[in-house]
């Protein structure tokens, strides 16, 4: 008796319907260094776009998504995660004031359906162009056996570049810089797996629409995460700029006390900014410490700007012509490298 790998559950068919499904959307992320390979085997990148630079540096991240695949699976949106994917990954290049040059992504999944693929990719295609990155390739796996026909993850890694003399970070800090809150659009993608253990306890319903909202839970929940890369780019471009923090797992302490120097504190002031309704849903309905809720969310603060105390205003208005929502969330002085949040 024969056998075959589509009876073993990998449709190799399924694949390249995907591919085809999703090259027009990928294609929108392209930048003028990308160089096709005919083999298609490697994503290529022009590195004599280098040569501008006088020293240049290569940054490079990779992330995924977490268990916010499975409110994308359980409510059958699956373009949002992408999105999300994108941020996580060039977001964290963009703190040292890398610029983000191109992505790959590998999705694995328990059986391709090309519209779902499609629709996950394209999602991360969408989103790189938001990010100015190129995608140049990225794997799909089929996994029958060890994931279920309708569960999926995903992961990404990106490379930027920044000039060696313009690199963003904690030696620049000093007491008298202010320090900018750029404002979340959510949950980002960090804190599921705390989520789904309140939707499974308390009896939260996705499809229900809690008084603190004005929209479906399962809406918000999904809600992409906001790209900073060419808002941070822009910022440092403008001058000033001393240091970003990427607010994600660990929440706003835990991250912005990655960006601060041994020599200097971060105040932040909790009356500057107004928490998101979609925290307090989740704090109120899952009994939540305030304590945990500051180590595990971003509440509100997607990313942190250090800036020069003569620059605070005109970042400010650079960020409201971007469309960002920001406000000065505190201010440095003296210390010894943490963060004061009351």
């Amino acid at each position: 008796m024969s056998t075959s790998y589509e009876a073993a559950g990998v449709d190799i068919a399924a694949g390249e319907r995907a591919v085809e499904l999703m090259k027009a959307r990928v294609a929108r992320s392209r930048r003028p260094e990308v160089v096709d390979d005919a083999s298609g085997f490697a994503g290529l990148f022009d590195a004599s776009a280098l040569a501008r630079y006088r020293r240049p540096l290569l940054a490079t991240s990779t992330d995924g998504v977490g268990t916010k695949v499975d409110l994308a699976r359980r409510l059958g949106v699956y373009d949002t995660v992408g999105h999300d994917l994108v941020g996580m990954v060039v977001d964290d290049l963009a703190v040292c004031g890398a610029e983000p040059l191109f992505m790959t992504d590998y999705v694995a999944c328990g059986k391709v359906v090309p519209e779902r693929i499609a629709d996950i990719v394209g999602g991360i295609a969408d989103a790189c162009a938001l990010a100015g990155c190129a995608l140049v390739g990225g794997e799909t796996a089929e996994h029958p056996g060890l994931l279920e026909p309708d569960e999926f993850d995903l992961a990404g890694a990106a490379t930027g570049v920044v000039e060696a003399d313009e690199l963003l970070g904690p030696d620049r800090v000093r007491p008298g810089d202010a320090v900018l809150g750029l404002a979340s659009s959510g949950i980002h993608a960090n804190g599921y797996s705390l989520v789904r253990h309140i939707l499974a306890t308390t009896g939260l319903s996705l499809d229900a629409t809690p008084a603190e909202l004005d929209r479906p839970l399962g809406e918000e929940l999904l809600t992409p995460t906001r790209i900073y890369a060419q808002d941070c780019l822009a910022l440092a471009r403008a001058g000033g700029v001393r240091a970003f923090a990427h607010i994600t797992g660990g929440g706003l302490a835990g991250n912005l006390a990655r960006s601060l120097p041994g020599t200097a504190d971060a105040v932040l002031s909790r009356s500057s900014w107004t928490v998101p309704p979609i925290f307090e849903v989740l704090r109120a309905h899952g009994r939540v410490p305030d304590a945990e809720m500051d180590k595990t969310f971003n509440l509100g603060v997607g990313m942190v700007a250090i800036v020069a105390p003569d620059r605070a205003d005109a970042a400010l208005e650079l960020l409201a012509g971007r469309g960002v929502p920001a406000w000065v969330l505190g201010e440095i002085v003296p210390g010894t490298g943490a963060v004061h949040l009351s």
